[in-house]
């Protein structure tokens, strides 16, 4: 749609050739052709004559063509040359494989004006030579094109201008070369200089209503977006720029006057403003009809013509060969004229009132575009109206769709006071409505207060039934942590009162046979001198019977044994005394170590000879804690670990309890980690809830791993475990070493 503005001077879909020679005249014989032809166009030439003082005469059947493909001839060589041919429209329109072309006219000067020019009113040619023929030679009259860069008096306008310098009554043949990368078409005319002038103000009149029209639309929707906010403006301002930059840029305008020592520009300025105002147009055509939500089918098929378009650009830009960005601007641009008539048909049909507006704006559009079309075509005479009929349709359909836009805010307006209107009408019933219910809801609450209360008597009950429970259960945890406690210390006490017992009977024996010796001695002190030898031998043979030297040994060893067993029942005591902090409920600074190897003392008894305890205390333990309850803490995790060694039932391989210490940012961190059997991820998720076990029934009452964490917790510490199943579990526990002050309120 929007693609086709940019195509208003010229740029048309059609791919139309000049006439060729006819299929008949490709029969006569080519010798002859060779012979005659040249004859045969001369006598076809027919003369340019200006007789009035302001006559323009347009080249139309005047002109004869001859395509260069090579772009190798010389004027020379094409003076030379038999093979143009004549040209049958006003406009000479080729395709866009065809980059040079040569144009041959006649010109006479019947008029009063003093010389003659040749007008060609595109400014999208890269070069355009004019030669004047003389005795066979040809004259280079001047060149330019804008792909040319020239500081002539021509560039004080859009058109290219050459002056035949043909005297009153005087005739004069002419070459015309184009070389361009653009399309070529030839809207040329000859003008007296009177006509001349009368031209270029007609054509700066109408441009300059037209400039002025899209400034003031410009300005005024830009108003409009800065009150409103509505996205439908900005996007109709980025069209209506982008429409005027595009027309401008074919007109001309944009190379005489903004950029003219750059015009290297002219390369990608058609391509690129052309595209970017067919985009900004299919963008303002999607928002304004709403294709998101009206038809997303068509949604689709207009964003892929954006991207077409913009395929488009980047190969003008980065590739030599515009030809392929021209087919795109052509084929793309009929797309899009009938994807937009279709959609706004489409939703014409389906009573979406913007698409009424829409297809009427885009009426004019497309009518003036069609004038311009059938000009081009030579179908309708190249005359003013059909010129500048694209500068009237543009501006139309510019207005009426700004009329559009405002009937799409006012019907907005009128839509958002009805729901208004509704909104409160509904809100009065609604009041209505509240004060009735509200009545019915103040009986229905307080009969639901009622019941809550009586609700909430019952869960007072609930709650300290809880309580009383949670407090048995706690106790009941202690009990058994208690019976851990008894049972070890009655084993551990009783092994060295044993060992000491069972060494008293024979250290008693040893002392009896001592003392019988020292009694055999006694004698010797009451016995005559002569009858002291015979004693001593009697002495001597009771210490060869009794082992003096054994005996002496085994009175040494049954003492350091029941020495063993004195210092074994000590280290008992002290454990006994250290762990007896259970129920202390003071902060202290203690050294947490001293609990640790507590515990393991009166957890020994639950030890097998192939269970080994390492220590690694590598951190300070000294820190603010409760003692007893960390001492409880440190029983549950070892005998927990000491039970999961057991049950892997292997008692001939050696097994650890590993209990080691670091300091990890600024807290203690303390591992205690076992070999044995490990758990799966769904139990040790659940082993910090109250009430879970995983030993038999009788066995624990799934509640020491709980008071663990409560106990951690209380701390302002962190508990984790990590554990596979088969590969042991590691508690890691984190304690600060000073605790918040806000503890002891």
């Amino acid at each position: 749609m929007y693609g086709n503005h940019l195509k208003s001077v010229g740029n048309s879909t059609s791919t139309h050739f000049p006439i060729r020679l006819s299929r008949f005249g490709k029969t006569i014989l080519y010798g002859l052709i060779l012979l005659f032809s040249f004859n045969q166009l001369q006598a076809q030439e027919q003369k340019i004559q200006i007789t009035g003082s302001k006559q323009s005469v347009i080249l139309a059947e005047n002109v004869d063509f001859l395509e260069d493909p090579s772009n190798q001839l010389t004027a020379e060589q094409v003076l030379q040359s038999g093979k143009f041919k004549r040209s049958t429209y006003q406009i000479p329109v080729f395709s866009n494989s065809v980059q040079n072309a040569w144009f041959r006219l006649d010109v006479s000067n019947q008029s009063a004006s003093s010389s003659l020019f040749l007008d060609i009113a595109y400014s999208n040619l890269s070069e355009v030579t004019c030669y004047r023929i003389d005795s066979g030679k040809a004259i280079l009259l001047g060149k330019d094109g804008n792909a040319v860069q020239t500081d002539s008096v021509q560039r004080k306008t859009t058109h290219f201008i050459f002056n035949l310098q043909l005297p009153v009554g005087a005739s004069g043949k002419y070459l015309l070369h184009i070389n361009s990368k653009h399309p070529i078409i030839i809207p040329a005319s000859v003008h007296t200089y009177e006509a001349l002038n009368e031209t270029l103000n007609v054509q700066t009149l109408v441009a300059g209503i037209f400039m002025g029209v899209m400034l003031v639309m410009l300005m005024y929707n830009l108003f409009i977006y800065s009150a409103t906010r509505d996205r439908n403006y900005l996007l109709y301002i980025f069209y209506i720029f982008f429409l005027t930059l595009a027309q401008s840029t074919l007109a001309g305008y944009e190379f005489r006057y903004l950029w003219p020592e750059h015009y290297w520009l002219n390369r990608y300025a058609v391509v690129v403003t052309s595209s970017l105002s067919a985009i900004s147009g299919l963008l303002f055509t999607m928002q304004f009809l709403q294709t998101s939500v009206n038809s997303i089918r068509f949604h689709r098929i207009m964003q892929g013509l954006i991207a077409i378009y913009v395929v488009g650009m980047l190969l003008c830009i980065f590739t030599n060969n515009l030809s392929f960005s021209y087919h795109i601007l052509n084929y793309n641009g009929a797309a899009v004229v009938l994807s937009v008539l279709i959609t706004s048909v489409y939703l014409v049909y389906k009573g979406y009132r913007p698409a009424k507006f829409y297809i009427i704006a885009w009426a004019f559009f497309l009518i003036s575009f069609l004038i311009l079309i059938l000009r081009n075509l030579a179908y309708l005479p190249y005359n003013n109206f059909t010129t500048y009929s694209i500068y009237v349709g543009s501006t139309f359909e510019v207005a009426l769709l700004a009329i559009a836009l405002a009937d799409k805010i006012n019907n907005l307006r009128k839509e958002k006071e009805l729901s208004q209107a509704e909104s409160l009408r509904n809100l009065q019933e609604n009041e209505k409505l509240i004060i009735n219910q509200n009545a019915l809801l103040e009986q229905k609450v307080n009969a639901r207060t009622e019941e809550l209360l009586k609700t909430n008597d019952n869960l007072s009950s609930a709650m300290d039934e809880l309580k009383d429970a949670q407090i048995q259960l706690v106790d009941a945890e202690k009990m058994a942590s208690l019976g851990q406690l008894t049972a070890g210390i009655a084993h551990e006490i009783n092994n060295p009162i044993n060992f000491v017992k069972s060494n008293i009977g024979p250290l008693q024996m040893d002392i009896d046979d001592l003392i019988s010796i020292i009694d055999a001695y006694q004698p010797l002190h009451e016995i005559p001198v002569d009858e002291i030898p015979d004693k001593l031998k009697e002495v001597k043979r009771l210490k060869d019977k009794i082992d003096i030297d054994y005996l002496k040994n085994e009175v040494e060893n049954l003492v350091s044994g029941i020495r063993d067993g004195a210092e074994r029942t000590v280290e008992i005591v002290k454990g006994l005394r250290t762990f007896s902090r259970l129920d202390e409920g003071e902060i202290k600074t203690v050294n947490i170590y001293e609990g640790l190897d507590s515990t393991i003392v009166l957890l020994r008894n639950m030890l097998n000879e192939n269970i080994i305890i390492e220590k690694d205390y590598q951190a300070d333990g000294v820190i603010e804690c409760f003692p007893g309850k960390l001492n409880q803490v440190f029983m549950n995790i070892i005998s927990n670990a000491i039970h999961a060694i057991k049950l892997k039932g292997d008692r001939t391989e050696k097994n650890y309890i590993r209990i080691f210490s670091r300091v990890v940012d600024g807290m203690l961190e303390l591992h205690i980690k076992d070999t044995g059997v490990g758990m799966p991820d769904e139990v040790r998720r659940k082993i910090f809830d109250p009430f879970f076990t995983t030993k038999e029934v009788g066995e624990g009452t799934g509640l020491g791993l709980s008071i663990v964490y409560k106990i951690i917790f209380m701390h302002f510490g962190k508990i984790d475990v990590q554990s596979t199943p088969g590969n042991g579990a590691e508690f890691i526990i984190s304690l600060n070493y000073q605790l918040p002050a806000a503890i002891n309120k």
